[in-house]
């Protein structure tokens, strides 16, 4: 039987993290070359956001309407990261149970979530995967227990 029912057992542990001072172009850089969708956005050791995939392909500044790419490249290039991301990410903690976070995933349409510990540390980092990954599991349990 199995009793793997804590965010903890099944999150992505010290998720790969920019730092609030990066550009939109570096994080776009750090997402491919790490083959990962979001990045938990860092300001002296603390998470301040989340910056995924989609926010940064989808992000443009403001006067973006009448710039080449070149112009575009060059604007994105020095513009922080923090400006594209969002502030207020939800957060669950390692003890938090899986199905419950499963469901904020779900209700709140998110892709992942960020795990905390109680002093408001990033410890890791629950995506849709991971909880595909426990559903794999508890199935196959389950059938295994016919």
């Amino acid at each position: 039987m199995m009793t793997k029912t804590k965010v903890r057992d099944w999150m992505t542990p010290n998720p790969i993290t920019i730092d609030a001072e990066a550009t939109v172009v570096e994080a776009i850089h750090l997402l491919k070359e790490k083959n990962v969708r979001r990045l938990p956005v860092m300001k002296h050791g603390r998470l301040v956001g989340i910056v995924t995939e989609r926010m940064l392909l989808s992000f443009s500044p403001g006067k973006s309407t009448s710039l080449d790419t070149w112009e575009l490249h060059y604007l994105l290039a020095r513009t922080p990261v923090t400006e594209a991301m969002n502030p207020k990410p939800h957060t669950v903690t390692p003890e938090t149970e899986l199905a419950d976070a499963a469901q904020l995933i779900r209700d709140r349409k998110l892709n992942g979530i960020t795990v905390v510990n109680e002093h408001g540390d990033l410890v890791g980092i629950l995506t849709t995967t991971n909880a595909l990954e426990a559903l794999i599991a508890f199935a196959k349990d389950a059938a295994a227990q016919k």
